[in-house]
């Protein structure tokens, strides 16, 4: 992971700070946010809550509906404290801060019964720099799964390296049956990959890539479908093909390993390019 700059942290808080993000469990994995960490603290008194979605200006929790809690909230004039937690792949012990809030307001939460209730809160401060990196990461890096979707990485040992891939050495997937292949780029929306045989009949079929990466190790599985071949020069062994991802099925941690890359190694053209978001929205 790139070291990021006080000037791209602000940036981030900029563009990003209106855009809520749904904790799924996706998102829990690629951002490492640890539930067990995660609660409301209010007068003293520490509440255990949810958290259901997030922004640089606010959240949205699950906690409890007793009376106790809510005379708590009440006697502090809604003003409270969340508590966040993650656990990062670089750091030994988790990073875990307060963001101080007001709740303005409570709605019903009718999953799973019991005494639950959402709780609206609007941060009184600015989030630490901590939480801005961390979900600034992930958020550019959606947004670039879009924006620069088409930008290809070609596997030399550098970008490699830079993108954690283990090796070009893998497996495509095709009506389940598996095939090794050795990947030449990536994207955000698809490869360029070399296989045994010819691929003539496997135009238009879907498949899936599996690709080892580390920081940390683990195996991504990749939707998509072949859309053409070509012959390779000089060995009739050997085909090109090329794989279309699926734009919905890609999953948060390769956008990352993909945009982490791409911030390394070129400068955004301009403001268009640069990931720039739309003042409000989701991810």
């Amino acid at each position: 992971m790139s070291i990021t700059t006080s000037q791209q942290i602000g940036k981030w808080f900029e563009l990003y700070k209106a855009i809520d993000v749904t904790y799924t469990k996706e998102i829990l994995k690629s951002t490492g946010l640890d539930p067990r960490g995660v609660f409301l603290k209010c007068v003293g008194e520490q509440w255990p809550c949810v958290v259901y979605s997030s922004s640089f200006s606010g959240a949205k929790v699950i906690i409890s509906s007793k009376q106790a809690l809510t005379e708590r909230i009440a006697k502090a004039n809604n003003m409270v404290s969340l508590r966040f937690s993650f656990k990062l792949l670089e750091k030994p012990d988790p990073v875990s801060f307060f963001i101080g809030a007001k709740i303005l307001g409570f709605s019903s939460y009718s999953l799973g019964g019991g005494d639950l209730q959402y709780a609206s809160l609007q941060y009184t401060q600015r989030p630490p720099d901590d939480f801005i990196d961390i979900m600034g990461r992930l958020l550019e890096a959606n947004m670039n799964a879009s924006r620069r979707k088409d930008e290809r990485i070609l596997l030399n040992p550098d970008a490699m390296r830079r993108l954690c891939l283990v090796s070009k050495d893998s497996y495509i997937y095709v009506q389940g049956v598996p095939r090794k292949c050795i990947l030449r780029d990536l994207s955000f929306s698809g490869t360029k990959a070399i296989i045994l045989g010819l691929a003539k009949f496997l135009v238009d079929k879907e498949c899936i890539l599996r690709v080892e990466m580390d920081e940390p190790r683990e195996s991504i599985d990749l939707k998509g479908k072949i859309v053409r071949y070509e012959d390779v020069e000089g060995r009739k062994d050997l085909t090109a093909i090329a794989v279309q991802f699926d734009e919905q099925a890609v999953p948060m941690t390769f956008k990352m390993h993909v945009n982490d890359y791409l911030s390394q190694v070129r400068q955004p053209r301009s403001e268009e390019d640069s990931g720039a978001a739309p003042t409000e929205g989701k991810a």
